[in-house]
């Protein structure tokens, strides 16, 4: 092995590290705000009408799930499965617009995983594995 391709062999891991840490740490999150729903948190208050109002419980127990189903797939991209790369992308899009639609809810989280959300599309994306 020369030493051009070990350091674009750990440039290889570093990212895909990265991009699955980023998709875990956005499940974890999504875990955490449904918890923080389903308990009907006092932080969540609604004093205006907005289009999209869902019933609190529902919307906690949709993010504790969708939180669950984002760990899994970021484990399995830390793990090097290619089919978690498409899945990866996928669930951070539908992720993305789960907080835009949370928004009404809790403002300042939502923005903080909508980044993260793209922020891991374009770690996932960009990651250009070894081919075989």
């Amino acid at each position: 092995m020369t030493e051009e391709s070990s350091t674009e062999q750990r440039v290889v891991t570093a990212t895909s590290l990265g991009a699955a840490s980023l998709v875990l740490t956005v499940g974890l999150l999504q875990f955490a705000q449904g918890i923080a729903g389903v308990a009907e948190s006092e932080g969540f208050s609604v004093d205006y009408e907005y289009t999209y109002r869902f019933d609190l419980i529902v919307w906690g127990w949709f993010h504790i799930a969708f939180g669950v189903l984002l760990c899994v797939v970021g484990l399995a991209l830390a793990a090097g499965a290619r089919w978690a790369r498409v899945a990866a992308i996928v669930l951070a899009a539908i992720s993305i617009l789960a907080n835009f639609l949370w928004l009404p809810y809790y403002p300042s989280w939502s923005m903080v995983i909508i980044a993260l959300d793209v922020a891991a599309i374009w770690a996932v994306s960009t990651w250009k594995p070894p081919q075989l």
